[in-house]
């Protein structure tokens, strides 16, 4: 087994201090779900940094809200907001189609968390995987020739927001959606989780000849409006981080010089996490199940098909 990555960032650092010192001047950055939580701080130290941001909100009110806050708060004009649902095709379709230029960074972040009731889009797919992976999915195949031309250019990278939520589920290959298990939340997002962390191991095997990476995280526990259908964070206060610490391994793998051209892989507290094939009482780590090669390429196949 190769060494883990490891960085001069750990569990309290922030997104402000990874990216100190990095200038980000003539690069382009898409965040979905980035007109709150995590996302509003990723964009705020990329921006600073001297990315174009786009936050890609299914509430454009209020992306554009938050944006016009980002750019007065920060005396620039870089932050802008754009129309993207990630649980309709059509629009995550027309978003990509509407890119122009080069992409350096696409920060999959937006997402959903335990929707109480079984709950299905227009396509008979379960909600939190049609949010969480397929949306992003089609969203990253729809911008690849953005991301191709970033990668011309020095390189482009993906960043795929998982969870410790990986460890409750695998992708549920003979029944994604539900139609014959019975309905559990958790399960139904700790599926997608594990779908996203797959999404950067293949990305990465078949982009990397275009100059294309990819890798998954673990933000750690933030309170956001994620927790909205769990009562709010369980998490002992002790492990809990606030949202500038939660975005600090999202823009590490989306900008840090520290992990040029690194793919594949997936992060936790600013540092490569331990492959586990027993779920930790912390819930640390990453199943070998949401990096396996195999399953990761047998997933984008059946996902093509599911999406064609």
């Amino acid at each position: 087994m190769p060494a883990l990555i490891t960085t001069p960032f750990g569990f309290s650092s922030t997104a402000d201090e990874v990216m100190q010192g990095v200038s980000l001047h003539g690069q382009r950055a898409i965040i979905t779900g980035g007109a709150s939580g995590i996302g509003i701080d990723t964009a705020r130290v990329l921006a600073a940094a001297g990315a174009e941001v786009t936050l890609a909100v299914r509430n454009l009110a209020a992306g554009h809200k938050v944006a016009g806050h980002l750019n007065l708060a920060g005396g620039h004009q870089r932050v802008r907001a754009a129309l993207l649902d990630l649980a309709d095709q059509r629009s995550v379709r027309d978003f990509a189609a509407s890119w122009q230029g080069p992409l350096h960074m696409l920060i999959n972040n937006g997402g959903v968390m335990a929707i109480p009731e079984l709950s299905l889009t227009a396509e008979g797919w379960e909600m939190q995987l049609a949010t969480n992976y397929i949306g992003h999915f089609t969203l990253a195949n729809g911008l690849h020739g953005a991301l191709a031309e970033a990668g011309r250019q020095g390189g482009a990278r993906i960043v795929c927001v998982s969870s410790s939520g990986n460890l409750i589920a695998p992708v549920l290959f003979g029944d994604m959606h539900f139609n014959f298990l019975a309905y559990d939340p958790l399960i139904a997002y700790g599926q997608s989780k594990s779908a996203c962390a797959l999404m950067a191991v293949e990305a990465t095997r078949r982009w990397a000849a275009d100059g294309i990476v990819a890798n998954a995280l673990n933000p750690g526990a933030i309170a956001t409006n994620l927790q909205k259908h769990t009562g709010g964070l369980k998490t002992p206060p002790e492990r809990q981080k606030n949202t500038a610490q939660g975005a600090a391994t999202s823009v590490l793998l989306a900008a840090s010089p520290l992990l040029a051209g690194v793919g594949g892989r997936y992060f936790e507290d600013c540092n490569e996490a331990p492959v586990v094939r027993q779920r930790p009482a912390d819930y640390r780590g990453v199943a070998a199940y949401a990096l396996d090669p195999v399953l990761a390429e047998r997933l984008w196949n059946d996902t093509l098909k599911l999406t064609a």
